[in-house]
């Protein structure tokens, strides 16, 4: 047997074995069948792990996105005090100065009086339960998932003229813009007979749709001094919402809102809303991630099957190879080649089709969801209008990572059971 000498590892002579090996046909000894099953293991696999992380990531920022855009990072009420009929006034008598105080705040955007209030809405036979905000033109005009709605339909600029409505309210009572609703309210006029409800007519003048089916069904603006008319809170607010720069970072604004609000006050920022539905959505990510990653593992185990198959069909040629000079090294590093070369073939392909469903995934989505005859897709079940996908390049790098890891220790097992195989007993019998 020729002396072994120590070789560069992975020189040219390496990668030109390896390549011979993957491209073999099963007559000439290879096993190119199962080189194509685990190619399309590790491809399926690592698409599916993009796809999931993109839809993971996309869903969130949406569902944060439509709270955000349309709903307050923090909400100021008052603990109020025992009125005489022993229910608790919360009303705020100076909402203006309390207003003004809490905009002071750096970081703070926008402060805005609100009342809010639950009603009925009437149009001929159709009734809706909603609820009214009463706010503002100039406030009103700063809710981005509002007033810049790309399905609104209406003047916005005409809200003081009229009542502004969820899309989803307008079709259950099925209006349109100019159309005139009544909103019915049981608290209405005190008389010496007890309290009759109050019906107010309304021009519908906007109609908005938020992106949130929850809020699109349920929400309606009014004017600020209209809706203290209607609900008998002349020269009174009941909530100041307040917008800040950095929603992410809202809890470390909440000692300074509180000292500028004053200590009747007390606040609920959009976390305290959301946020155990927030956290639910951290725990399925990570249990995701961790099921995606054992069918990468899985489909990276069927690299080790065909290198198995092929270091058993190839001991003819590691004996020669053996006893022509190469050393352990080079026979190791030639099966890991084979194996870490499918691998990374099958990981790009992955990147690829998982980066191309995260790009076109409305198209994919809409193509689905009329085969399915359109209810692949249910709003009211999962509160937004569409299957969200962003690609974020953490979440690539990391199913990368994880493939191609997988994908070269697998290898390195059947790898070295090639390099350490004794080619006197692989010759014995050819």
């Amino acid at each position: 047997m020729a002396q072994a000498t120590s070789t560069a590892p992975f020189a040219p002579f390496e990668w030109m074995i390896a390549w011979r090996y993957l491209r073999a046909r099963r007559a000439e000894g290879g096993v190119s069948v199962m080189t194509w099953i685990s190619l399309i293991g590790i491809t399926l696999a690592v698409f599916a792990l993009i796809a999931t992380l993109s839809v993971r990531a996309g869903f969130r920022a949406e569902f944060v996105d439509t709270i955000l855009g349309a709903n307050a990072h923090v909400t100021v009420y008052q603990f109020g005090e025992v009125a005489a009929n022993g229910q608790i006034d919360r009303n705020i008598a100076d909402y203006q100065d309390l207003a003004a105080r809490i905009a002071a705040v750096p970081g703070v955007t926008r402060a805005a009086p609100l009342v809010r209030q639950q009603v009925m809405a009437n149009k001929g036979q159709s009734n809706a339960g909603v609820e009214v905000y009463g706010i503002a033109l100039n406030d009103l005009k700063t809710i981005p998932r509002v007033a810049g709605s790309d399905q609104a339909r209406g003047d916005i600029e005409r809200f003081d003229q009229g009542i502004a409505l969820g899309i989803g309210v307008a079709n259950t009572l099925g209006v349109g813009v100019g159309d005139t609703i009544k909103l019915i309210s049981p608290n209405g006029v005190k008389t010496a007979f007890g309290t009759s409800p109050r019906v107010n007519g309304y021009e519908v003048v906007y109609i908005f749709q938020a992106g949130r089916y929850d809020i699109d069904r349920t929400r309606a603006y009014l004017p600020l001094d209209q809706a203290q008319s209607f609900f008998n809170r002349e020269g009174l607010a009941t909530e100041i919402e307040v917008m800040v720069e950095d929603p992410e970072a809202v809890d470390k604004l909440s000692n300074q809102l509180l000292q500028a609000a004053g200590p009747a006050s007390q606040i609920w920022t959009w976390r305290d809303a959301s946020g155990s539905f927030l956290s639910a959505l951290d725990i399925e990510d990570r249990v995701m991630f961790v099921i995606m990653s054992v069918l990468v593992l899985i489909a990276a185990m069927n690299i080790v099957s065909g290198l198995i198959m092929l270091v058993k069909n190839k001991g003819r040629d590691i004996g020669i190879l053996r006893t022509m000079g190469l050393t352990e090294g080079s026979i190791l590093r030639i099966f890991f080649i084979c194996g870490a070369f499918t691998g990374l073939i099958g990981t790009a392909l992955g990147v690829i089709l998982g980066c191309l469903f995260a790009l076109y995934v409305d198209q994919i989505f809409g193509f689905v969801n009329y085969l399915s005859g359109g209810s692949a897709w249910d709003a009211s079940i999962r509160g937004i209008y569409f299957l969200p996908a962003k690609l974020q390049f953490a979440d690539v790098m990391s199913a990368v990572g994880l493939s191609l890891g997988l994908s070269f220790i697998v290898t390195i097992f059947p790898a070295r059971r090639a390099a350490r195989m004794n080619p006197v007993e692989a010759l014995r019998y050819e």
